[in-house]
């Protein structure tokens, strides 16, 4: 955590600032390990304060040890207590998450009579390459999503409604360790999907159909994303010609990810091949994104992103077919690069797995 503190005073040094104000929980949690958003960490040139309300002080001073002084206030009097920390600093320029903030929350920081700067993208930043034991929470999350799908297979079958699948998995995962899912899972049978983010619904599993399934598991706070597609009985000539299309693809761009690459020609590597076989305008989102503490971060895989992708970095792999009316299919890992390549934290298999 203090490596990380340095890193931010570096960030605000380049930025000309004298402070930044956080209040997401995602910021808060990366810079102290403080597991609430019912607070703020000001951090100046000098201090680094944690400003939270009785309830939450013990925890504070648990998780961020020595690092933060922890004051107690609650309500508006926990941003008087930042406004005399900016009186007592000489605080000039403040930078602030101007992604997040409310204009009711900029109103209030207004009142504290600084020069107020955006600073999100600073913030967001410092998370882009993950260190070794973030990589390693990573892995874990992800092992108990592989784990997860593994013993998902030997329990459904055909009838079990969408959501049912969905709530045997987020069982499943939380049985295993799992800190809750991801996001929240999703499910698309049959036409269902696809529906790129298809919400599980009463539709019942049946004979024929190809079942996309994305979801992920936590670790420490750490997300980890997959997405597999699994058939129904013997799927039928075409439905399995799309599967392997997919498959086609996803593995020439894992093939392909390594530092250097920027996220436009990786993407382009999947895109290009399943448009060959006569199915771009099937694939209408990007190949993937970066993902942490929050389960979308930078980089991305997509037709607009000139990102050079560097070790350190995470990104999944996850192209798409989708027919309307009659199926999806999607295969996803999510690798971090590394010096010579990836690592790709999924080791759940990509044969297409048939279920009765």
């Amino acid at each position: 955590m203090n490596d990380r503190l340095n890193r931010l005073r570096n960030s605000m040094a380049k930025a000309g600032i004298d402070a930044v104000i956080v209040n997401s929980i995602t910021s808060i949690r990366y810079l102290s390990n403080f597991t609430s958003d019912e607070a703020f960490v000001l951090v100046t040139k000098q201090r680094s304060l944690l400003i939270t309300d009785f309830r939450y002080t013990i925890q504070a001073k648990d998780q961020s040890g020595d690092r933060y002084e922890i004051l107690e206030a609650s309500g508006e009097k926990q941003l008087a207590l930042v406004h005399e920390a900016l009186l007592d600093e000489n605080v000039k320029t403040l930078g602030f998450e101007d992604d997040i903030v409310s204009f009711a929350r900029y109103r209030s920081y207004e009142a504290f009579g600084v020069e107020l700067v955006p600073f999100a993208k600073e913030l967001n930043a410092l998370r882009l390459i993950k260190t070794p034991d973030e990589i390693e929470a990573l892995q874990k999350a992800q092992t108990l999503a592989d784990q997860s799908f593994t013993e998902l297979l030997t329990v459904i079958h055909a009838g079990m409604t969408e959501k049912r699948v969905a709530a045997e998995l987020e069982y499943i995962g939380a049985k295993l360790g799992s800190e809750g899912p991801s996001f929240d899972t999703i499910v698309g049978s049959g036409p269902n999907g696809a529906m790129c983010h298809a919400v599980p619904g009463e539709r019942k599993l049946q004979r024929g159909d190809l079942v996309v399934l994305d979801y992920g598991c936590l670790f420490n706070g750490y997300h980890s994303d997959m997405t597999r597609t699994f058939a129904v009985g013997e799927p039928d000539a075409f439905s399995s010609k799309i599967y392997e299309i997919v498959r086609t693809a996803q593995q020439k761009a894992l093939d392909a990810l390594r530092p250097g690459i920027t996220g436009k020609q990786l993407d382009a590597i999947a895109r290009d091949y399943i448009k060959e076989q006569g199915y771009g305008d099937c694939f209408g989102h990007s190949l993937g994104h970066g993902f942490g503490l929050l389960i979308h971060e930078s980089p991305r895989a997509a037709v607009t992103c000139e990102t050079v992708l560097e070790p350190g970095m995470t990104i999944t792999v996850e192209p798409g077919i989708y027919i309307e009316g009659k199926l999806g299919v999607r295969i996803e890992d999510c690798c971090v690069v590394t010096e010579t390549g990836k690592r790709n934290f999924c080791v759940s298999t990509k044969e297409l797995q048939i279920i009765e």
